[in-house]
């Protein structure tokens, strides 16, 4: 299907805006709907990394953690990069992370001022088209096209596309395009991304209450529940490896910094041998161990799903005398310290295997 003319377009884009004036959801990093002005771009930024590819809920108390900690760009741009690791831990994708402080840093070598263009935004760590697009739209009230995956859906199911959304891309973006208005243009980008997540939902869309049902193609041939048509699933590989839960003494735990690249890049972790494909091998595996110490297997298993592979982690401890494996990134810490430690969720998954819940 075509696009819209504009006078049709403007006209959906007015049925979104007064549906997104009565039903906005309120978040910490929203000015309400019409009262954009004056909204801090650094809270815009920061809230959208958070949300790539993580929900709402999850992000949060995050974003409200962040915030009362670096409430400003030039803050967090003298914070300490495993500090803002640390906070970030759980978030998951922790090249966002990594980026966030990179970012700071350039913005607050600017004196603190978030260009106000897509073209200019792109252009900073860790700011994609969609990010870039974002920030424009909604702190600076320009013309710029947001499409997530909420939006994604929305489109597909308003102008009834049957084809997989990574074949349709460039069709997605252009109608879109069309719809976003001049004016009022980061209400418009927030309220369509609130009806995907909220009305126009993967599963059960609630077309009853949707202020562009009359106008959505899906709707009107009944298939809206058939849409997006998904494209077969890839099986994800797995992979093992094993976990060193080393202590001494006094109880102190041996952790180790990963290097800054890759995957869970800059994080502590409880050390590891490396995650392979093959079968396991557990004598493989503990010849990869940080210290010479003697090794007994802990009971059960450690699972974590990452974005391309599953991972099995078979964990062994050890107590050592001294101050072995300090140095190459390895660090003791106290019991009380490992909570503070900003682990990420796959080694705090090894952290309760070993202490129980």
């Amino acid at each position: 299907m075509t696009s819209p003319s504009p006078q049709k377009a403007a006209a959906l884009a007015r049925k979104l805006l007064n549906w997104y004036g009565q039903n906005a959801r309120e978040l910490p990093w929203r000015a309400p709907p019409g009262g954009s002005a004056g909204i801090d771009p650094y809270r815009v930024w920061l809230s959208e990394i958070m949300l790539q590819q993580t929900v709402v809920a999850t992000v949060i108390p995050y974003y409200e953690k962040f915030t009362s900690r670096w409430p400003s760009v030039e803050a967090l741009a003298n914070a300490k990069p495993e500090h803002v690791m640390a906070a970030w831990a759980g978030l998951g994708y922790y090249t966002r992370a990594r980026n966030l402080t990179k970012c700071a840093k350039e913005i607050a070598g600017r004196g603190g001022d978030f260009p106000p263009t897509e073209d200019e935004l792109i252009q900073l760590p860790g700011i994609g088209p969609y990010t870039a697009a974002a920030i424009a739209a909604i702190a600076f009230g320009r013309q710029a096209t947001v499409v997530d995956g909420n939006v994604d859906r929305v489109m597909v199911r308003m102008f009834g596309i049957e084809k997989p959304i990574r074949d349709a891309k460039s069709e997605i973006r252009g109608h879109a395009e069309a719809l976003t208005p001049k004016k009022r243009a980061g209400d418009y980008a927030q309220g369509v991304m609130d009806l995907g997540a909220t009305i126009c939902t993967p599963t059960s869309p609630s077309c009853d209450i949707c202020p562009w049902a009359d106008d959505c193609v899906a709707h009107a041939k009944g298939i809206e529940g058939k849409l997006p048509i998904k494209p077969p699933r890839k099986a994800k590989p797995t992979r093992r490896g094993a976990a060193f839960w080393i202590t001494r003494g006094d109880g102190a735990v041996l952790l180790r910094r990963r290097a800054e690249k890759g995957l869970l890049g800059g994080m502590l972790e409880v050390p590891s041998s490396e995650w392979r494909a093959e079968e396991f091998d557990a004598a493989a595996h503990l010849a990869q161990a940080p210290v010479a110490a003697e090794f007994a297997s802990v009971p059960g298993l450690v699972t974590h799903t990452f974005t391309h592979f599953h991972l099995e982690l078979s964990v062994f401890d050890a107590r050592i005398d001294g101050r072995k494996a300090q140095g190459n990134g390895h660090l003791w810490h106290t019991p009380d310290e490992i909570e503070d430690a900003g682990l990420p969720t796959v080694m705090k998954k090894v952290v309760r295997l070993v202490e129980g819940p």
